[in-house]
């Protein structure tokens, strides 16, 4: 039986355990032994030896240390109100525009997703503060729920990401570098967010009042309450760019800081850190045990070579390097509909990473390929965020608001064009990805 072969029928078993409703990284977990089982007839000598040294060398890769961290620090953000913070200087410096209070939305899912590094997380929290204020000013809801659901992205895309940590583990990438790469794209995405809700609320607000200008002193005391939020990010990039902190140690400035800052606001009290201590330990767990699987399953790949074979044939059969990055993205748009974020990373990584970076880009180097197509990945992987029928942001702000499941989708889909437009964009133009770097 050809690695192929193998390789498919592992991925076959990986899906129809995910249709089941098995965890993830249990699925993955079974699929690497059915590699192992048919590679080697059924001997389970290399693969006991294999789960004998997979788990605590995995676990022992300082840069996952990191993840529980930035965890850490989006739940002290959450109950240290920076959130309600970051919309309400927003709100005073551009809720007064046409379609204001919802550009103000996706401003603070921007600035939270700074801090957070989850969408889940910055939609879940936004849509307990932003959607009361948006129904007062009687926005639509369709575009209230759309502009909340889409705004959540930015909180994996806006560094600290732990799908980008998670990426940068999987291709053995610069987490800095990546978390560099990726500030231009969400500085663009929030602008094309921006750009759609114009639109709509230029269409559907037209005959309605806008809110009054904020005075300037109300403006400076908003400013004021969101330094805390600057702060942390300049600690934590400048910290990892300017040489006297790692990216652990960063991370942990930053968690703290932000402890600090909730403690100080009332918001972090016994019970606040009790439920941000489970949740991180949750998360965590979740993700670390993904990670485990995943090591599994690619174990058991590179022993039937499928990923290296995969490669060489898509090299020798000759196809346009642009006409392979749109099919993986096509792909994963695909996938996005039925799986999560992670998920998809962590299935689809091993399998595309050597198909991408043994094509020629633009005369890009390897590193540069592998940042970039991290990248566009990334932002694909998004769009499943809040996609029908399992985009996870759509059922938050669902939940959240109690705003109809057809209307929150209804209302996603400009947003869905406007992120069309940047993947086209960024795919086009690598250098947007790349330029921070370069400098």
């Amino acid at each position: 039986m050809s690695g192929i072969a193998i390789g498919l029928i592992a991925l076959a078993v990986v899906l129809g355990l995910l249709a089941l409703r098995i965890h993830i990284g249990i699925g993955m977990f079974l699929g690497g032994i059915v590699c192992y089982l048919i590679v080697y007839n059924g001997d389970t000598n290399a693969l006991m030896f294999t789960l004998n040294k997979l788990v605590y060398a995995r676990m022992s890769d300082y840069d996952l240390a990191v993840i529980p961290l930035f965890l850490l620090m989006g739940q002290f953000a959450i109950y240290g109100g920076l959130s309600r913070s970051l919309f309400n200087a927003a709100s005073a410096f551009i809720g007064h525009w046409r379609g204001g209070m919802a550009m103000a939305t996706t401003g603070a899912c921007a600035g939270f997703g700074a801090i957070c590094g989850s969408s889940l997380a910055t939609a879940a929290t936004m849509s307990q503060i932003a959607m009361p204020e948006l129904d007062r000013h009687h926005y639509p809801k369709g575009l209230s729920a759309g502009t909340i659901a889409a705004g959540g992205t930015l909180g994996i895309l806006i560094p600290p990401s732990v799908p980008l940590i998670v990426y940068a583990v999987l291709v053995q990438a610069s987490i800095g570098k990546l978390f560099m790469a990726a500030i231009i794209p969400g500085i663009i995405a929030m602008l094309g967010y921006w750009a759609v809700i114009w639109v709509v609320a230029s269409r559907t607000m037209k005959d309605m009042p806008t809110i009054p200008k904020a005075s300037w002193a109300t403006r400076l005391q908003s400013l004021l309450e969101v330094m805390p939020v600057a702060l942390v990010f300049v600690v934590v990039i400048y910290g990892i760019y300017g040489g006297w902190a790692n990216l652990t140690e960063a991370a942990s400035i930053g968690a703290a800081a932000c402890g600090l800052y909730a403690w100080l606001r009332g918001g972090m009290r016994s019970h606040g850190l009790y439920k941000s201590l489970i949740g991180t330990a949750e998360t965590t767990a979740m993700i670390y045990l993904i990670v485990v699987g995943a090591d599994l399953l690619n174990s058991g790949l590179a022993l039937t070579h499928m990923p290296a074979e995969l490669a060489q044939w898509v090299q020798d059969i000759g196809l346009q390097p642009m006409l392979v990055i749109t099919a993986i993205l096509l792909i994963y748009l695909i996938l996005g509909c039925v799986m999560d974020s992670l998920s998809m990373i962590f299935l689809t990584i091993p399998i595309f990473y050597p198909i991408v970076t043994g094509l020629p880009f633009f005369d890009l180097t390897q590193e540069q390929v592998t940042i970039w197509f991290g990248i566009i990945a990334l932002m694909v992987v998004e769009i499943g965020l809040i996609t029908p029928p399992v985009g996870m942001n759509l059922f938050i702000v669902h939940k959240s608001s109690g705003t109809p499941l057809s209307r929150v989708a209804r209302g996603i889909l400009p947003f869905l064009c406007a992120d069309a437009l940047r993947i086209a964009l960024l795919v086009i133009l690598p250098s947007l990805s790349l330029m921070l770097i370069s400098l």
